[in-house]
């Protein structure tokens, strides 16, 4: 088999799998349990596929192109940046250990639901490998239904509200982006983002920026998610915060940044001040949250803020530190989000005032929470203090300022972790905490400790991802070739 196809491979297998799924009449174990080898599958094809890469070139690599309509310029383009490898890797270990959380759970309509969770995994593979608009549309609206089906069916008590408020927010970002795409295309020649050169278009920019703000999100777009994250299930909150925010990373480096650079230049103050709003905000609420699930949420969004920052430093550093960050964010927030679902089966709630205490008698749950949080507090030797540290360099450049904003919010960020930690684990037990409730189970172990691995990894080797990610040079990190 040619490498190429690796990465339409990656895209294929989950939605394939999802319908052998979803079609046949297997029993809650089965449906559970192939889900779960599939989801381990696209793992290894991404190992697969890194390994036929050469992070030395910083050019497009595993690119397949067919024509699709010839007449506008659209085709089926597909390839890999090493910087969007690394956010497909991150992608396929959340999805697969938030699958076996769900396996170990066991959610109803089991068919449906890990259906849904597969074909989700697919079409945020096919953003991530996207090279041309109209494809990478597609998969950008694709990943709109099963999160859809995943919150309104399968959620909380507050499932419909939370539904609804997502899908709008999404679908106003999306019409704005559409609008983008086809204005772009048309005024290229093309929509492919390989062959298309640049626009100084600031309407099209703010089209293409206001979409990836409401997907990450950053503040004041921010309003559909305390209630999705909230009302999700444990294992599709963590995938909203870890990976589907990402979607919005992919597309501010290979689709803003790439295209758009006089206005990314004209209006760098104006991004980087919602993302340095975002930042702060997402902290100070975090530290006013009153539960475990709003503590994470909001601090999903303040990282996604210090995200932003590196990403419009316009800086080498600070787009090392982005992508190391969203990878190191991505595994963090999916230990958080599964690590919350196990407490609240264990009490039935995650209202900090009626928890504690919960370090008695359990050391795993303890030692993951802990070290999991203390990785979230961005110790330093933490991957989340290498990438930190890096935006904050990067955005130096810009204006010192920048640095001190986000330095300012790191600190509220070790406030807000360290509440939650001692919230749960050390200050006297809450009227939900008893001695019935169990230690964390050999599964979630088995799901949890390689997170924590892939994390502790990164913190003794962040190199792995920042001298491999843009070649050394930011104009190689959206590499463009002259447009017609």
């Amino acid at each position: 088999m040619s490498s190429e196809w690796l990465t339409t491979l990656l895209v294929v297998v989950p939605v394939g799998g999802g319908l052998v799924v979803w079609v046949l009449p297997w029993t809650r174990y089965q449906a559970g349990g192939l889900a779960v080898l599939v989801a381990l599958l696209e793992v290894a094809l991404w190992v697969e596929t890194a390994l036929a890469f050469d992070f030395g070139d910083p050019d497009l690599q595993l690119e397949q192109r067919y024509e699709w309509f010839s007449d506008l310029g659209v085709s089926y383009h597909v390839g890999f940046y090493a910087w969007s490898l690394w956010l497909a890797g991150a992608m396929t270990v959340v999805m697969a250990a938030s699958i076996a959380y769900a396996f170990w759970a066991g959610r109803e309509r089991p068919r449906a639901y890990f259906g849904l969770m597969l074909f989700l995994t697919g079409a945020i593979a096919g953003v991530f490998v996207a090279q041309d608009l109209l494809v990478f549309y597609a998969f950008f609206e694709a990943m709109l239904i099963p999160l859809y089906a995943l919150i309104g069916v399968w959620g909380g008590p507050g499932r419909v509200g939370a539904t609804l408020k997502f899908v709008i927010y999404t679908m106003a970002g999306s019409l704005l982006m559409l609008a983008a795409i086809v204005a772009f295309g048309l005024q290229q020649g093309t929509f492919d983002l390989v062959d298309s050169g640049t626009s100084d278009s600031v309407w099209l920019f703010l089209g293409f920026l206001a979409a990836f703000a409401v997907k990450a999100p950053l503040f004041p777009l921010h309003g559909w998610l305390p209630d999705a994250y909230r009302e999700s299930s444990p294992e599709v909150a963590a995938v909203l915060s870890g990976i589907v925010s990402k979607a919005a990373v992919f597309g501010l480096l290979r689709i803003v940044l790439a295209k758009f650079p006089e206005p990314v230049s004209d209006l760098r103050v104006m991004v980087l001040s919602l993302g340095a709003a975002s930042l702060v905000y997402g902290s100070l609420v975090a530290f006013r949250a009153p539960d475990v699930r709003g503590v994470i949420a909001y601090s999903s969004l303040s990282q996604m803020g210090l995200i932003t920052l590196g990403i419009f430093s316009g800086t080498t550093l600070g787009l090392d530190g982005a992508i190391l960050h969203s990878v190191s964010h991505a595994l963090v927030s999916t230990s958080l989000f599964l690590l919350a679902g196990g407490i609240e089966r264990r009490t039935a709630t995650g209202n900090l005032a009626l928890l504690g205490g919960m370090a008695r008698g359990r050391p795993a749950l303890a030692t993951m929470l802990l070290t999991v949080g203390v990785i979230a507090l961005a110790v330093p030797g933490s991957s989340a203090f290498a990438g930190e540290f890096l935006i904050l360099a990067g955005v130096f450049d810009v204006g010192w300022w920048w640095s001190v904003i986000g330095a300012g919010a790191i600190v509220l960020a070790a406030m807000y972790m360290l509440r939650l930690i001692s919230a749960v684990l050390h200050v006297s037990p809450g009227t939900r905490v008893t001695d019935a409730a169990l230690d964390l189970r050999p599964a979630e172990l088995g799901i949890l400790v390689p997170l924590l691995g892939v994390l502790l990894a990164l913190s003794a080797w962040p190199n792995g991802i920042t001298g491999h990610s843009f070649a050394g040079a930011f104009a190689q990190a959206t590499q463009v070739r002259a447009g017609p």
